[in-house]
């Protein structure tokens, strides 16, 4: 197991508290000398996404030492900022949340002295940056319904996507809709296809959210 990854395993740890937390904070602050950057993302198919996208990129985020850490969902954050940022191990930081959770990583960032009356202009600078709705509306609205489509086709889900948009509750609703919720309705589908959704995309057209993070790290 390579250090990046150990690092994240005890952050993880050292964030979720309990019996074992002294030994994790112990390791993430013996590890996170490899760190130069810790990107906190809600879910782990932010995680995929960005690092698939670095790689087409010409880049590898843990050899430059960024560690993309997965929250677990976004009401985390305010534990992850108290072990990772000025409470903590003060590294430097950026993020990657949904625009419903944008209150959240604002009101904490602000909290553990990371900023005050944070706009979302404000977040930007900092490195942290905003989906609109959430990473799978992104790739969408950037590939188009007849790309993803077309991934979909690839990965041989076709079918079940045509059952899923045949249910009472998706008939009538924009293909757009049906699409992002397709990719939600098994565990790891999103995962698979922030990935699959990547790797077709256009580098001309990457989501703003996810070019300017990168950007910046």
């Amino acid at each position: 197991m390579d250090e990046l990854r150990r690092f994240r395993l005890a952050l993880v740890a050292w964030a979720a508290g309990g019996a074992g937390v002294g030994a994790a904070a112990a390791g993430a602050r013996e590890l996170a000398g490899s760190v130069r950057t810790i990107v906190l993302v809600e879910g782990n198919s932010d995680q995929v996404a960005l690092e698939a996208l670095a790689t087409r990129y010409g880049r590898d985020l843990g050899a430059e030492g960024v560690a993309v850490v997965p929250l677990g969902g976004a009401t985390s954050i305010g534990r992850f900022l108290d072990v990772c940022g000025p409470p903590g191990l003060g590294l430097p930081l950026a993020g990657l949340c949904d625009i419903g959770e944008e209150r959240h990583f604002r009101r904490h960032l602000e909290r553990v002295g990371l900023g005050s009356g944070l706009t979302h202009a404000r977040l930007e600078t900092l490195g942290f940056h905003v989906c609109v709705a959430d990473l799978e509306d992104e790739l969408i609205r950037a590939l188009g319904a007849e790309g993803v489509r077309q991934v979909i086709e690839a990965q041989g889900e076709l079918r079940p996507l045509h059952t899923f948009q045949g249910q009472p509750a998706q008939r009538g609703r924009p293909v757009e809709h049906q699409l992002r919720r397709f990719m939600g309705t098994h565990s790891g589908r999103k995962a698979l296809y922030a990935q699959a959704l990547v790797a077709h995309l256009d580098l001309e057209r990457v989501p703003r959210p996810l070019e300017r993070l990168l950007t910046h790290v």
